[in-house]
């Protein structure tokens, strides 16, 4: 294809600048937990390669003590090539190459080839997807299911402290049937618990990787065993739970696993939208609003209105969700281009996908640390709104019957008065449909909440 200009101080070589040059798209590199899991599965394979007797020992060494450094993040400025590339990675994988060759002969004086050495027994198309999916496992493990853990014991803080402080439901944001705010805080922890329980299910599953398969899944110029060895060793590196693909076809030709985490994802991100918004709400005030809770104050809401404070933090933890749901429907269509042995949108599932993760887990604990945390109640106001409720009427039904009950309600309403006056004054009680004691039980509204039988 020609002679190429390198940048002199550059690591990388030809195919990387050709790369550099047909991809001027969007500034956007590969994220670097991608970047890094590659460099992993790099040194794992020059250290398999050497046990299996199928590279030299020095390179192969060399290699590897190249790979770990650019691993740990010390040559992060050396990979120039934007996400929108070709649709296996290729571009990244050969910048990787590169970059390690050039690393391991800097340091050693061998000549070592990214393609001959640093490549051996490797395809873009099972070592990138297997880079995106180590990179994924990685956060989900170890970023974002702590922080689901840490707002799950947030809420549940929550949960315990609001446990008999009494509100008014609401069903269509109309008044319904009092609870108490503790249900509804067990309510969003049960949502994050589940949220966990899908992810790490998914997990599972992305964890399987394509190694091995090279160029179609037919694992062309791997020998036996490689696969095996270099997971073995990255399981080691990494302290994962990575495995074999089971059908090297299915791993390379389709991205559905990666495509299940997403979605694992997009669904916590649905659940923290109906938490937020629900925050939001109940917190809205002070005067003409619902006044339910105060959320922490944490800086002025507005530069022309003194006093007023925001919601900020349920509004940002917003706005990743909907980045993660629109991260998701990019996933879904590029999961969705998979053609005979290949899925050709590799780079842009890699990127959507460790962008989610890392946002909510950053999402999670802040709306964990900086608003769950703080949140405190105003019991009276809480209280006031449940017992002016309409819908208290509802236990009457079993002494005063339905249409009785609504027209209790319509005159409640119109009249702005209890329902326990108008019961008194339309004279249920003198006429015998219930006792004075029986009316003060059914309009008990902490009793109203008790009687679910959940565990």
């Amino acid at each position: 294809m020609g002679e190429l200009e390198v940048p002199a101080d550059a690591l990388w070589g030809a195919q990387t600048a050709r790369a550099v040059q047909n991809f001027p798209i969007s500034g956007l590199t590969m994220p670097l937990p991608i970047l890094h899991a590659l460099a992993q599965i790099k040194s794992a394979a020059a250290h398999a390669n050497a046990e299996l007797s199928l590279l030299d020992p020095a390179i192969a060494h060399a290699i590897e003590l190249a790979a770990d450094d650019v691993a740990r993040g010390m040559h992060d400025s050396q990979f120039p090539v934007d996400v929108f590339q070709t649709g296996s990675g290729t571009s990244t994988n050969m910048n990787m190459n590169e970059v390690v060759a050039r690393l391991a002969h800097l340091a050693t004086g061998l000549e070592v080839h990214p393609n001959d050495h640093v490549n051996a027994g490797q395809s873009s198309n099972d070592t990138f997807p297997s880079a995106i999916r180590v990179a994924a496992v990685l956060a989900a493990r170890d970023l974002l299911e702590p922080a689901l853990q840490q707002l799950s014991t947030a809420l549940h803080g929550r949960q315990s402290a609001f446990a008999d402080v009494v509100k008014a439901g609401r069903t269509h944001l109309m008044d319904a049937v009092p609870v108490t705010l503790g249900q509804e805080f067990g309510g969003y922890r049960r949502q994050i618990e589940l949220a966990r329980e899908r992810l790490l299910a998914a997990v599972d599953g992305a964890a399987e990787l394509p190694l091995g398969g090279t160029a179609v899944g037919t694992g062309l110029n791997a020998e036996p065993g490689f696969a095996a060895a270099v997971i073995s060793r990255l399981n080691r590196t990494t302290d994962g739970d990575f495995r074999e693909a089971w059908d090297h076809f299915e791993a390379q030709s389709t991205q559905d696993a990666l495509v299940a985490l997403s979605g694992a994802a997009k669904v916590l991100a649905v659940s923290l939208t109906k938490i937020c918004n629900d925050l939001r709400w109940m917190g809205s005030g002070p005067r003409a609003g619902l006044g339910e809770i105060h959320l922490p104050a944490l800086q002025p809401g507005s530069s022309i209105m003194p006093g007023k404070v925001n919601p900020v933090v349920p509004e940002a933890v917003l706005m990743v969700c909907a980045q993660v749901i629109g991260n998701d429907a990019t996933i879904t269509t590029a999961g969705a281009a998979g053609n005979f042995e290949l899925n050709v949108m590799l780079p842009v599932i890699g990127r959507n996908l460790l962008e989610s993760l890392t946002f909510l887990a950053s999402a999670c604990r802040l709306l964990a640390d900086r608003c769950v945390d703080g949140i405190t109640a105003d019991e009276q106001r809480c209280l006031d709104l449940a017992q002016s409720s309409p819908a208290i009427v509802t236990p009457l039904n079993r002494y005063l019957g339905y249409e009785a009950a609504a027209a209790v309600v319509k005159q409640s309403v119109r009249e702005s008065r209890s329902i326990r006056d108008i019961v008194l004054a339309r004279g249920h009680v003198e006429a015998g449909d219930l006792t004075q004691a029986q009316l003060d039980e059914a309009l008990d509204v902490l009793s109203m909440t008790r009687t679910s039988s959940a565990p």
